[in-house]
């Protein structure tokens, strides 16, 4: 279990748009970039590796089940805790932030523990409950190693590819979920553990 007293405090840089990245991918699609965004937290790092309930899954592909290559958790924070702290104060500062943007808060937090460079997620766009042709955001904080975050237009072709790095922010905004996909892919290189935590509004999985 997490001691929720004793942790040590996260800080968070007080502006993201005074250091803020956006880069337009077309067809009402953005993504905003800001290494280092959380510091101080290696500490949180150690601790969600162990107070998260970590859980493995399993898929079909084609004639058989297949072990999900990552550990994953799911939270509806509308109606439950954070799996610690630390995750509340994190979705707090990115409501503040993109809210009005968004036009509506945070709702959920989903975790994903790469557990060295043999674990990944293959290409995909978050899922939008509601309409087909809503636009949403995802924000997802990278805690750990260094690892490719990759992403394409729906259909195939040449990819863009970022190193997402202890404590870096990334936010998919517009229509990236409608229009492009995402992945962390593979690596050779010898890779430690890599956590990243996305935040989504209701109904975007």
């Amino acid at each position: 279990m997490c001691d929720k007293l004793g942790v040590v405090a996260t800080a968070v840089q007080g502006s993201l748009f005074e250091h803020n990245e956006r880069r337009e991918l077309g067809d009402g699609a953005f993504i905003d970039i800001r290494s280092g965004w959380l510091t101080d937290c290696d500490t949180l790092f150690d601790e969600l590796l162990t107070c998260v309930p970590w859980r493995a899954e399993r898929r079909h592909m084609y004639d058989r089940v297949v072990d999900v290559p990552r550990l994953v958790s799911f939270h509806d924070l509308s109606v439950e805790e954070p799996p610690h702290p630390k995750i509340a104060r994190l979705r707090r500062r990115l409501n503040d932030i993109y809210g009005g943007e968004l036009g509506e808060p945070f709702t959920t937090v989903g975790l994903c523990c790469y557990r060295d460079g043999s674990d990944s997620v293959a290409w995909h766009g978050d899922t939008i409950g509601r309409s087909s042709s809503h636009d949403t955001m995802v924000a997802i904080v990278s805690l750990g190693a260094t690892r490719t975050f990759a992403m394409r237009r729906r259909g195939g072709g040449r990819s863009l590819r970022f190193p997402m790095a202890h404590g870096d922010l990334l936010v998919m905004g517009g229509s990236c979920q409608r229009t492009w996909e995402h992945s962390v892919p593979k690596t050779s290189t010898s890779a430690g553990p890599r956590i990243s935590i996305q935040f989504r509004p209701r109904d975007v999985r």
